[in-house]
Parts: C-alpha cells; sequence; structure tokens
C-alpha cells in the first residue's frame, strides 16, 4: 500500500506542463503563484546550481504553514559553446531571441537542467536534475515553422521536447524526459516519500 502523504501540496507555478506532470503522480494539489519573484541569479554562481538557486528564491517568497507542503521549480538549458564556455538559455523575450536559442542547440547536445525545491513549515528538501538532449542540425524554415505556430516564449531554451521541434528533431536523450518538460516527477516522487517515512 503507498504512503499517504500528509501534506497539502502547493504546486508554485503558472506552468501547464507541470501542472499536467505532477497530476500524472495521482496527487491532490493546489496551484498557487506569488508573482514578480526575481529570477535573478549572482553572475559567478555555477549553472548548474541556477536552477536551485531559483527555486529556493521563489520558496522563500511564500509563508508556508505547518500542513503545507509547497513546491517550486525551475529550468534552464545550457550550451556548452568552445568559444565562450557553457551558455545559459532561459525563456526567449522575442522571436529573435528564440531564433537565436534554436540556432543554439541545432545540431548539438545541451544539458536541461532543473531544479526543485519541497518545502514544508520546518524542512526543506532541494535537488537538480540534469537530462541530456540532442539536436539534429535544423533548417531555418523549420526553426521559423516552429516559432510562428507554437510561440515558445514561456518555455527554457525556446522548445518544449513534446512539440512538433521535438518529434523532428530530437535524436537522443540521456536522463528524465519529463525533466526536459520542467518536472522531474520520478525524483519529485522519491523525495515525497523520504518526506513521509
Amino acid at each position: 500500500m503507498l504512503k499517504p502523504i500528509p501534506y497539502k501540496i502547493i504546486l508554485a507555478s503558472n506552468s501547464p506542463r507541470r501542472r499536467e506532470l505532477l497530476a500524472g503522480l495521482g496527487l491532490d494539489f493546489e496551484v498557487h503563484v506569488i508573482k514578480g519573484i526575481s529570477e535573478a541569479y549572482p553572475n559567478d554562481l555555477p549553472v548548474e546550481e541556477i536552477p536551485q538557486f531559483i527555486a529556493r528564491e521563489k520558496a522563500s517568497a511564500y509563508e508556508v504553514k505547518p500542513n503545507e507542503l509547497v513546491i517550486t521549480a525551475d529550468t534552464v538549458v545550457v550550451v556548452d559553446d568552445a568559444s565562450c564556455g557553457s551558455v545559459v538559455l532561459g525563456k526567449p523575450h522575442d522571436t529573435n531571441e528564440a531564433r537565436h536559442m534554436l540556432h543554439a542547440i541545432s545540431g548539438k547536445t545541451h544539458r536541461v537542467i532543473t531544479g526543485v525545491c519541497l518545502t514544508t513549515h520546518n524542512d526543506q528538501r532541494q535537488f537538480g536534475v540534469t537530462t541530456e538532449v540532442t539536436f539534429r542540425k535544423l533548417t531555418d524554415d523549420e526553426i521559423d515553422y516552429y516559432i510562428s505556430n507554437y510561440r515558445p516564449f514561456d518555455k527554457a531554451g525556446a522548445y518544449g521536447i513534446q512539440e512538433w521541434i521535438g518529434y523532428i528533431g530530437v535524436t537522443g536523450i540521456n536522463g528524465s524526459y519529463f525533466n526536459v518538460m520542467g518536472l522531474p516527477v520520478q525524483r519529485i516522487w522519491q523525495e515525497l516519500q523520504l518526506m513521509c517515512d
């Protein structure tokens, strides 16, 4: 018999993909988002730590009641460039930025890193999950078609793996597919079970 989760779970995210993924675990939860939380981070922070830092910042904005558990998360795409090291791709602000990001991941392997915080009244668990994704070389027409039809401005790296661009472009994945969608649900389930012990 599965252990019941002894908390009222709150997902602190507007992302429809995160809502869908968390619902897939069969958990009851509410969505509550505090607007205006900064997603800035120190310039000298190692790229692997950026999503966890932002997830912690999001968590610190919530006043968590004794019976509540708040889930905060942040996802970044990291492209390793020979000339300038690791480049972090967040959400594109416009079409030109989305086009630039898709060209940056085209024909390469990049890392998708999601940082998660599980916060209760007197405890906090945090972790990061990394997945490697390989894209074949995309044509300019494919990139423009995807941007104009799917408008990926709410997605880190300007793409959703579960959308058309993932169908036609992704040639390999090493790690959690759901992490690339924005929420490493397998690891979240594992951590929730540990919190119930």
